[in-house]
């Protein structure tokens, strides 16, 4: 009854079988292969953009931190909201890797709506020499409480920051899972909706670790390019990258995994609700917040199941905390109903 995090499950055969085919002789480094420029294609096509700049790193915080560099400059800001997984996951690396350039909070949850943005912008035009100027906007979907932006929530934000002539950075970990439960194209979740960035995230849906950075302007790509190496983030033996996303691609295999993830998070609410608990994110993909006494948190846990306190597991008995719950492909309808039913025999 594993629910801490996506990112420990296993990898999918098809990805190791992918691995294993790229293993085999010699190939040209640093992305001169042929995987990587089948890979390359493949996402193209996929987001209906053949001139866009793909680029494959092996961690989200790498992906999410050149992005930024590569639409911001030190003296200006990105806009995001004060659970942001680029505030408080990444050690300041969009601030290290832009020069400096801050992090401005737009107040609320995990999801911005355009009014806040708008107030927290200010006046779009350029500001005084004394302040930040206007940068970029960052959004995650699936937000960071395992909310989910629709495309108009997006399109909508997207048209805030165009008021600033600011482009739009998209944090995709769990793009898979937000692209699946709104039924949507990942053209549509992107480009079509105003986002100029994508990161198409591949490790918490199954990769061993790869995430796609995907630059529909790709007039921006050397710059990109030049960020990624001096930030030691060019691979040599880059088609290790590029086969772990072409597994991923083949026969729609990212669409696959993320519809079990969130079927399987989709049987946990409804058996959640059907005992009474409460959940707090009212719209989710593979991602579950609840609120129970830590006692039977604790006694749940005993029971073998792995997922996180918000408030920790120290405190009194009888106090309501969150328990963050994340279904990743693998998780199978046993633990699922072995999960619910600790959960109603201690309650």
């Amino acid at each position: 009854m594993h629910f801490a995090s996506d990112n420990g499950g296993p990898c999918p055969p098809q990805i190791l079988q992918a691995l294993a085919e790229a293993n085999s002789g010699y190939a040209p480094a640093y992305g001169a292969d042929a995987v990587t420029q089948a890979a390359t294609d493949h996402l193209r096509r996929l987001f209906e953009a053949p001139q866009a700049a793909v680029y494959f790193v092996p961690t989200g915080t790498a992906a999410n931190a050149l992005a930024l560099a590569t639409l911001v400059q030190p003296f200006q800001t990105v806009y995001c909201t004060p659970m942001a997984h680029i505030r408080e996951d990444e050690c300041n690396a969009p601030e290290f890797y832009t020069g400096g350039a801050p992090l401005t909070l737009v107040p609320g949850s995990d999801r911005m709506t355009p009014e806040a943005l708008r107030q927290s912008m200010g006046a779009p035009g350029r500001r005084a020499v004394h302040h930040a100027q206007h940068g970029a906007l960052s959004l995650t979907n699936v937000a960071e409480m395992g909310n989910v932006y629709t495309v108009d929530e997006i399109a909508a934000l997207c048209a805030v920051a165009r008021e600033a002539d600011m482009p739009v950075h998209l944090d995709g970990a769990r793009f898979a899972n937000a692209c699946v439960r709104l039924g949507c194209t990942p053209a549509e979740m992107t480009w079509r909706a105003g986002v100029d960035v994508a990161v198409f995230g591949g490790t918490k849906n199954g990769c061993l670790g790869v995430e796609a950075v995907i630059l529909f302007d790709s007039e921006r790509a050397w710059e990109f390019e030049l960020r990624r190496k001096r930030a030691g983030h060019l691979f040599s033996k880059y088609r290790y990258l590029s086969a772990q996303m072409m597994g991923y691609l083949q026969d729609d295999l990212w669409r696959d995994l993320a519809g079990q993830a969130n079927a399987r998070c989709d049987a946990l609410a409804q058996g959640l609700e059907r005992l009474g608990v409460e959940i707090v994110n009212p719209t989710f993909a593979n991602m579950l917040f609840i609120r129970l006494p830590r006692r039977v948190h604790t006694a749940v846990m005993a029971r073998g199941a792995v997922y996180h306190l918000w408030e920790g597991a120290e405190g009194p008995a009888d106090e309501v905390v969150t328990g963050r719950l994340v279904c990743d492909w693998s998780v199978s309808e046993e633990a699922v109903a072995g999960f619910l039913q600790a959960v109603e025999s201690e309650l």
